[in-house]
């Protein structure tokens, strides 16, 4: 029972994947999230249902429209992949529990602000106070233990990023500032410090590489938002187990 129902989170987490990728290129745009339906940006051929099937349309079209030949941003599959993955997972190690919520509403949040920011630079605010109205009554009624640990990490999170930006002089966005205080509301004090050092091994080798492919310059900004998501992703499922597994080897 358990494998089939990770199946059908699974499931669903492709097709919440595929709105999240609307939701993240969109927000920022000021446009409608239900209208127009998708199109090619290019020849704006109108998508069939057949042309909207979670990660296996690109697939089976090979990354390309079928209109004019266009190839598609391998973005879109694999946050759907992502979000399938992460859906599936979810399930399988917090099953049907209240917690389950926060990680689904946390997961969403991680994969619309990480298109925003990889498409523009930027994680609006709109997106972050509407994940935050859900996520602080959730994690009332879901606490962490102590219960204050998601409040203390919402301010440890904030207040960290926002130093950060002080003493370099603009280095860190607002947006991943802002979103920080939201993560820190998720993970509480220890993870979300943890999630930092995550996120920044993430982006400097993510900068090392795409400077090294000369898809960047020492020069140009690199969005900092999908490696503070996936620091944060791996922390929230591996965490806890990761600073055991420290404290064990490294301190006798």
């Amino acid at each position: 029972m358990t494998i089939l129902f990770t199946g059908y989170f699974t499931v669903l987490g492709l097709i919440f994947g595929s709105f999240f990728n609307v939701a993240g290129l969109r927000i920022p745009k000021k446009q409608s999230i239900v209208s127009p339906g998708s199109s090619c940006p290019v020849c704006r051929h109108k998508l069939r249902w057949f042309e909207l099937i979670p990660f296996f349309s690109y697939l089976i079209q090979k990354g390309v429209c079928r209109s004019c030949g266009t190839r598609i941003s391998p973005i879109y599959p694999v946050m759907e992949l992502i979000t399938g993955i992460s859906f599936g997972y979810a399930f399988y190690t917090i099953g049907f529990s209240p917690e389950l919520a926060v990680a689904v509403v946390f997961i969403s949040l991680l994969v619309i602000i990480s298109v925003s920011d990889m498409a523009y630079m930027l994680i609006p605010d709109k997106i972050l106070l509407f994940f935050a109205v859900i996520l602080v009554p959730l994690r009332l009624l879901v606490p962490l233990d102590p219960w204050w640990d998601a409040l203390a990490g919402a301010v440890a999170g904030f207040g960290l990023l926002f130093l950060i930006a002080v003493l370099s002089k603009g280095g860190m966005g607002g947006g991943d500032i802002k979103l920080y205080g939201v993560i820190g509301l998720v993970l509480g004090v220890k993870l979300t410090l943890l999630s930092f050092f995550f996120a920044t091994l993430i982006g400097t080798v993510a900068g090392l590489f795409m400077i090294y492919f000369k898809k960047k310059s020492r020069k140009e900004p690199v969005p900092f938002g999908p490696s503070i998501a996936a620091g944060s992703l791996i922390v929230y499922f591996f965490g806890e187990k990761l600073l055991e597994w420290y404290w064990s080897y490294f301190i006798m």
